[in-house]
């Protein structure tokens, strides 16, 4: 590991969108950041839908340019809204009419080359990335020490001023540091893979992700996020006892199958379409820990918490913590006095519990009611859509700003 110093301000655990973002952040502020990533880039990842919200959060990095220019070239689909299909019933959501300020309109990403993308990017903005890493112990004190096995199982050791763990699912610091707590949300499954989508209906709008429910079972719903090559990235989530109860002995892609033939819509829609990458199954993926930060660390993303995919929420809670950090980080580094619960923990958290609530209004089946509610006046379906377009964070908006009395009050509307 000759090629890496041993000293550096910031470790960022982990070469996703969170830990790319608060790496190019930090480099743009003049720290010395290293990213280890265990895996090699590109790698397949899910969350391929993002927000517009998200797209601040690039901007402030210096990377929206970055991935507007390689758009085209990365089958990146521009993306201006959301629809949803429930037992015979279309509803959309146009982000241009959105109630917040800020961008409307964003991509849905194949996330191999979204990743690696910014990560690249990243690189030349001035940040080191070590790829091929695996975080093996840390030690935080003064200075944290930090213990890496490469791939030949040797031992390395950096030392930094602060750690930044953006390593998603792998929970690295959660795990080391007996931080991780179990999720109040039930377990949920989900099977997914990419697909050739040839979809010849010409109602379909590919500028948008589409979610349908399941016809008989409001809390088992699918996803089909297209791409502009003709691709798709395809899933469908459910309680484990949904997939068993189609069948306990079919193979993840049978079972895929299954699940396209519950729905007719999506049968028809996706008659003719083909599967091009493996089928995969993550069960139990919610998680939560006992705290965001603590002495020289801070979780972001999917490290700290993941809800749901249902809103699509996960990339921009990801880049929202690590813009939270490196800004805050800033501070720390220039001796300015900084607090990590009411600058860091408690703003995160306003946004994610936002987006927490109308998860759990969505499998309690309010929400699925208020968005085919087609009588909303015009007003509420802005506020209702600045929500789907990630402005968890803006408290103008009183959907986000008392979320479930109003979501309450707004489905009595809705069954009156």
């Amino acid at each position: 590991m000759s090629e890496l110093n041993q000293q550096y301000d910031v470790v960022v655990i982990g070469a996703g969108p969170a830990g790319s973002l608060a790496a190019s952040l930090l480099t743009q502020k003049g720290f010395d950041v290293l990213v280890v990533e265990k895996q090699h880039f590109p790698r397949f990842s899910i969350g391929e839908s993002l927000l517009p919200q998200s797209m601040v959060y690039l901007a402030e990095a210096n990377l929206a340019q970055t991935v507007e220019k390689a758009a085209d070239d990365l089958a990146f689909q521009y993306k201006d809204g959301a629809a949803f299909y429930s037992k015979g019933q279309y509803s959309q959501f146009n982000f241009e009419q959105k109630f917040s300020s800020g961008p409307f309109s964003t991509f849905q990403v194949k996330r191999a080359d979204f990743d690696q993308l910014l990560a690249t990017e990243t690189k030349k903005q001035g940040a080191q990335f070590a790829f091929g890493y695996t975080v093996t112990d840390i030690k935080l004190n003064d200075k944290p020490i930090i213990d890496l096995n490469d791939e030949d199982d040797k031992i390395y050791q950096v030392s930094c001023r602060f750690v930044l763990d953006a390593s998603g699912f792998a929970r690295v610091l959660p795990r080391l540091l007996d931080l991780n707590t179990p999720s109040d949300f039930p377990v949920r499954s989900s099977i997914f893979c990419h697909i050739e989508d040839r979809i010849s209906d010409k109602n379909y709008d590919r500028n948008k992700i589409l979610i349908v429910t399941h016809p008989e079972n409001d809390d088992v719903w699918y996803w089909l996020i297209p791409f502009t090559d003709g691709t798709a990235s395809f899933g469908c989530v459910a309680e484990p006892s949904f997939f068993d109860q189609l069948s306990a002995e079919a193979n993840p892609e049978q079972l895929l199958d299954l699940c396209i033939e519950q729905s007719d819509h999506l049968a028809n829609l996706l008659n003719k379409s083909k599967k091009i990458t493996k089928v995969n199954q993550i069960t139990g993926y919610s998680a939560n820990v006992k705290q965001l930060y603590g002495e020289n660390y801070a979780l972001l993303g999917n490290a700290g918490e993941f809800l749901d995919p249902i809103f699509s929420s996960g990339v921009t809670i990801a880049f929202k913590s690590a813009s939270l950090a490196a800004n805050l980080l800033e501070k720390q580094f220039n001796g300015e006095k900084t607090d990590w619960q009411s600058e860091f923990a408690d703003p995160l958290q306003q946004g994610v519990s936002t987006f927490k609530t109308y998860v759990e209004s969505w499998y309690q089946g309010q929400f699925q009611k208020i968005i085919n509610f087609q009588q909303a006046p015009d007003n509420i379906r802005e506020m209702i859509c600045s929500v789907l377009a990630g402005y968890a964070w803006d408290l103008d908006n009183p959907f986000v700003n008392n979320p479930k009395r109003r979501l309450n009050v707004l489905e009595e509307l809705c069954t009156s």
